[in-house]
């Protein structure tokens, strides 16, 4: 996206989580200049107000630099892009649930009615698409680009957009925004010693897959069992969020407090931070279905998906059949390094072969072919419309106090300045009302039922 010739390229971003905070931001950087340079970008940055709002220590770990960051509701967002009408953002980027992008979008669509000049829209998914293919890909339908992470993906959302009969045209191959790092140079337990360090493995636990205590206990149980077996490697459970927090899924049962119960060796550890970070000591990487698995793959670092509890599609394993990477703790146990498959690394955008320079350049040229349109962008057509969805698209757009046509229902909350030291207490509360409920309540009631 070139910038003019008087100043840098602005664009904004609309997160609902950390994790999706750090693919938009990400992205915005990536597809906003050449990855020869640093970004020469103005980011706005605006979270999505939630039951997933990232904390200060979230979005300090994500490491994004953002030139303005707050706190909005939808419809305070979409007052703010209105407002955005004479010197409009070169691109917004939607990191939000399906959901979310299909509401902005109407809200969007509306409120820059008869305008010549909007900001170029891009969505897309922060990892790997295993679960609601077409419910996902239909909510997105409508932005100007919706970015795929793989040739893989490139394809089959292309797929189900034909399918239906509505235009593919959005469809951009990409990758992660967040690969990256040295590539891995290790090998075994001996030569491990490069940086003078124990051989690590590393377990990306994920906040809801699996979802049972049964399974996440089996889990963590195997991981213990592992640093016992091996006392001379550092064994990590890597977490996404720390106790009180949320992140882009529900996290009924943190692992923090299934391994109090356990009485774990001095080699294993709990950490935090920065997943790239902790991949810099990685030299075997193991998770059910994690995205830290393409960034680990990206890298050559030996990683492994696990098999203990199948190949199911609830649980995402099923997106690495072919891969190479399938193995159990038994396995593992036993000394087995996975070897993954080029070909199949290949379709996964995880550029390995050190392609991943180029991997935004099709999206750029995209985005500065529609911002050089005459007469400006055309108006955003969303697949889902009161027509072709009478019975699904409004209770949508209710969710985010918007009425079918796109416009905010009354009473719709939209505050002109910050909330005050009562309303900021009223929330948090809230927020950890709602915590409890999830992590405590739920758990509870649902062990009754099975009764």
């Amino acid at each position: 996206m070139p910038a003019s010739a008087t100043k840098s390229p602005r664009a904004a971003v609309l997160a609902d989580s950390d994790t999706r905070w750090k693919w938009g931001a990400l992205t915005a950087n990536r597809i906003a200049s050449d990855d020869s340079a640093e970004p020469d970008i103005r980011l706005d940055g605006y979270l999505l107000r939630g039951r997933a709002t990232p904390t200060a220590r979230q979005l300090t770990e994500v490491g994004v630099r953002a030139d303005s960051l707050r706190e909005v509701t939808g419809v305070e967002f979409l007052r703010a892009m209105a407002e955005d009408a004479e010197d409009p953002y070169d691109v917004l980027v939607l990191a939000l649930v399906g959901g979310g992008v299909q509401a902005m979008l109407h809200g969007l669509k509306r409120i820059w009615e008869g305008r010549t000049r909007r900001p170029v829209v891009v969505t897309g998914y922060v990892g790997v698409v295993y679960e609601k293919l077409a419910d996902g890909l239909l909510l997105r339908h409508g932005a100007d680009l919706v970015l795929a992470n793989s040739r893989q993906d490139a394809e089959r959302f292309r797929a189900v957009y034909e399918g239906v009969g509505a235009d593919a045209g959005a469809v951009t191959e990409v990758a992660l925004p967040f690969l990256g790092g040295t590539p891995y140079q290790g090998g075994s337990d001996a030569s491990a010693e490069q940086g003078h360090r124990p051989y690590t493995v590393v377990f990306a636990a994920q906040p809801s897959v699996p979802d049972s205590r049964k399974d996440r206990t089996y889990l963590l149980e195997r991981l213990v069992r592992h640093a016992r077996l091996h006392p001379e490697r550092d064994v990590l459970l890597k977490l996404r969020s720390r106790p009180g927090e949320h992140t882009t899924h529900i996290e009924e049962l943190p692992y923090q407090k299934l391994a109090q119960r356990l009485d774990a060796p001095d080699n294993f550890r709990l950490v935090y931070g920065n997943m790239g970070e902790v991949l810099d000591r990685t030299d075997l990487l193991v998770t059910v279905s994690s995205t830290a698995a393409l960034e680990s793959l990206h890298r050559r670092i030996p990683t492994v998906v696990l098999t203990d509890l199948g190949i199911r599609e609830s649980l995402g394993n099923h997106h690495f059949v072919g891969s190479g990477c399938l193995a159990s703790w038994d396995q593992l146990d036993a000394g087995h390094r996975p070897a993954p498959d080029p070909q199949w690394v290949a379709r996964q955008g995880v550029a390995a072969d050190g392609g991943y320079a180029t991997a935004f350049d099709a999206a750029r040229e995209r985005i500065a072919e529609l911002l050089a349109q005459p007469g400006g962008l055309p108006p955003l057509t969303p697949y889902y419309t009161p027509a072709t969805a009478p019975g699904y698209l409004p209770g949508i757009l209710a969710r985010h106090h918007l009425g079918p046509d796109g416009s905010p229902l009354p009473g719709a909350p939209a505050a002109d300045k910050e909330p005050g030291p009562v309303r900021q207490i009223v929330r948090r509360a809230a927020r950890g009302a709602y915590r409890h409920g999830v992590q405590r309540v739920a758990p509870v009631i649902r062990r009754m039922g099975e009764l």
